[in-house]
């Protein structure tokens, strides 16, 4: 801070006692700090001056976003990345309705959703493949259950819940996927309204357009600044040329007469400089005192920095979820992990959740990156059977994480949980139906989420299961993004070897893939490992790991391997399946020879979890078949139908 300080005295002192040289308008000088950018003045090709950078990147600046005009329609830019191109754009929140679509009682009221399609004709931008694939992949729930508003006064709602794409006019291309793959929404336009909340993706090719190999060329050869024409419709390039802000040192000298008066307020100027810095690190704790600090968390200031504030969710205080758990009361904790307690909670507005409070070890808490790993994580995604976060606190008292509270327990608690109490709810048929659950979660993860995301820790004390039995995988704090995701000529994530994450193996005994253990590699198929030991675990009711068994038969993998190998699965089956009778015979061995190849040694020789899916749904069709021809009424598990 003192040395910013000193820098802008400098700066100023340079301005006041020094003739500047003549400079253009579009130095940094001249325009203002604009969110999400930390610099002056934005990088090419963005600028806030009109006839500065490219006319197509022209920003209205405010004290909190940076607004974008496409088409006549107004974005607030969320996220830059320049590697990449991309912007991460939310429409700016609609104000007026129009005249056949102004009664809030008739109409939906959401303040994200045009009045019209986004339409990017005619500009350098393009929706990503990403939110294409998000929008393509949405499915509107049965007539019967579908939020449907009137169609006769709210046209346009009408059409984007029947058709979600047409948000994005025409220019998202065919979906290579089903969209049977993928579960409904019965409230359609509240999803699209959540997803342009967050943000919608679109690219810009820097290598094409003339605007900007002129630039290059500008910039390089000419050492310019890049403009355009704004009193000419078509806005043609100009390179303009300025010189530089400050005159060179060999300048000064011809001011001799000024150095004394200079040296004087550069006296004067660092001592007021001192006492400021002083006042302010003393009023915000810095010196003595309580032993805490009233400066910025710099946990909150590293999440900050790796995504939008907007985007992040929401801050509660300590004293908030300690109140909420009355105190972090004993009796309120519903569980216990090698990361931290489970307490549930009743928030001040009446929402039930569970507060996770992070563990600490010597007074130091040990998993702050696995805490802001898990906020980053889940405040980019979002499927139906991934636990849903509310919030975060962070603390120099605790860090504390609020999720949805899932009363029904864990498929461990439902598997091999105390007296197995939960364990006559778990038919075959509920087994095979959480099992699909599980694997869309994790295909969700793999294939939809842009870069894919390892969960590293896909075990069944990280599943919850609510009361009608839907699946929420959780626990992310071991999450890693596959940022250099490999990718075949379709531009589809190849199924083996996607990833080129290289990291010290961590994750749960039993479950870890012994060759992301032995290669340091990590990739999706590692999850592919984990969830195969999760449908050994549903077929056995045995744990991953129990030092109860003899020692080759510790891991339930190398016991269960073992039988398969041998023709003996029978041996290892669960007694409670065995008594349903030789109807689950079929179907249990299919699910085990999934499982045996979701556990090969070997990466490659695992199926991905897109085939784990497609696997599990054929499975589920030969179980529905038999029940169907014992029975005319079959009650379907809602994943296994989706």
């Amino acid at each position: 801070m003192p040395s910013i300080l000193l820098f802008f005295v400098i700066v100023s002192l340079l301005h006041l006692l020094l003739p500047a040289a003549g400079h253009h308008i579009c130095s940094a000088a001249q325009q203002p700090l604009c969110p999400p950018f930390n610099t002056t003045p934005p990088p090419y090709p963005f600028s806030t001056i009109p006839g500065c950078g490219h006319p197509a990147f022209q920003l209205h600046c405010t004290p909190t976003a940076s607004l974008l005009k496409i088409n006549n329609l107004t974005f607030s830019l969320l996220r830059y990345d320049s590697s990449s191109s991309s912007l991460l754009l939310s429409p700016l929140s609609i104000s007026s309705k129009s005249k056949s679509e102004s009664n809030p009682e008739i109409c939906p009221s959401l303040s994200s959703i045009p009045h019209h399609p986004i339409n990017l004709n005619n500009t350098p931008f393009k929706f990503s493949g990403s939110s294409c694939s998000r929008l393509s992949l949405l499915k509107p729930c049965p007539p019967s259950t579908l939020s449907l508003p009137n169609c006769t006064l709210c046209p346009w709602h009408c059409s984007l819940v029947r058709h979600p794409l047409r948000l994005l006019r025409n220019d998202c291309g065919p979906s290579s996927r089903s969209v049977s793959e993928q579960g409904c929404q019965s409230d359609v336009l509240g999803f699209l309204d959540k997803i342009l909340k967050y943000g919608i993706e679109v690219e810009f090719e820097r290598n094409n357009g003339e605007f900007f190999s002129k630039c290059v060329e500008c910039r390089s050869d000419k050492n310019g600044v890049c403009g355009f024409n704004s009193s000419d419709p078509n806005k043609p390039f100009l390179c303009l040329h300025h010189q530089i802000i400050f005159p060179p040192p060999s300048l000064w000298f011809h001011h001799k007469k000024h150095i004394a008066e200079f040296a004087s307020m550069f006296v004067i100027l660092c001592l007021l400089c001192f006492i400021g810095v002083s006042i302010f690190a003393f009023r915000n704790g810095r010196f003595g005192g309580n032993g805490t600090t009233n400066l910025e968390d710099p946990t909150t200031l590293f999440l900050q920095n790796h995504r939008s504030a907007s985007l992040l969710p929401p801050v509660f205080t300590y004293e908030e979820l300690e109140s909420s758990t009355n105190g972090f009361d004993p009796n309120r904790k519903i569980g216990d992990g090698g990361f931290g307690s489970v307490f549930l909670g009743k928030l001040l507005d009446g929402r039930t959740v569970a507060v996770k409070y992070l563990h600490r070890h010597g007074g130091k808490v040990v998993s702050s990156k696995s805490f802001c790993n898990e906020i980053l994580i889940l405040s980019s995604i979002e499927h139906p059977n991934l636990v849903k976060l509310h919030g975060y606190c962070s603390d120099p008292r605790g860090l504390l994480l609020v999720y949805d509270y899932i009363p029904n327990g864990t498929l461990a608690d439902h598997l091999h949980g105390p007296n197995r109490k939960f364990s006559g709810s778990l038919s075959w048929t509920t087994r095979v139906d959480i099992a699909l659950q599980i694997a869309m979660a994790v295909e969700y993860l793999h294939f939809t989420v842009q870069p894919p995301v390892v969960h590293r820790d896909i075990t069944a004390t990280n599943i919850f299961v609510d009361q009608y039995m839907r699946v929420r995988v959780g626990d992310f704090g071991l999450s890693r993004l596959l940022v250099c995701a490999e990718k075949n000529l379709s531009g589809e994530l190849a199924g083996s070897s996607s990833g080129c994450v290289w990291t010290g193996p961590q994750g749960t005994p039993g479950y870890l893939d012994p060759d992301y253990h032995k290669s340091f590699r990590l990739t999706e198929k590692s999850d592919v490992f984990s969830f195969g030991v999760v449908l050994l675990e549903m077929i056995t009711g045995l744990k991953a790991v129990d030092q109860r068994r003899e020692k080759r038969e510790v891991g339930l993998v190398d016991m269960v391997v073992a039988r398969i190998q041998i023709g003996l699965l029978e041996q290892v089956v669960d007694p409670t399946l065995a008594a349903e009778g030789p109807a689950v015979t079929e179907s249990v061995a299919a699910v085990a020879e999934l499982a045996f190849q979701c556990v090969a040694a070997d990466k490659d020789d695992r199926p991905d979890a897109r085939e784990v899916v497609a696997e599990l749904r054929r499975i589920w069709s030969r179980i529905r078949r038999v029940r169907v021809s014992n029975s005319n009424a079959v009650v379907v598990p809602a994943a296994a139908e989706e």
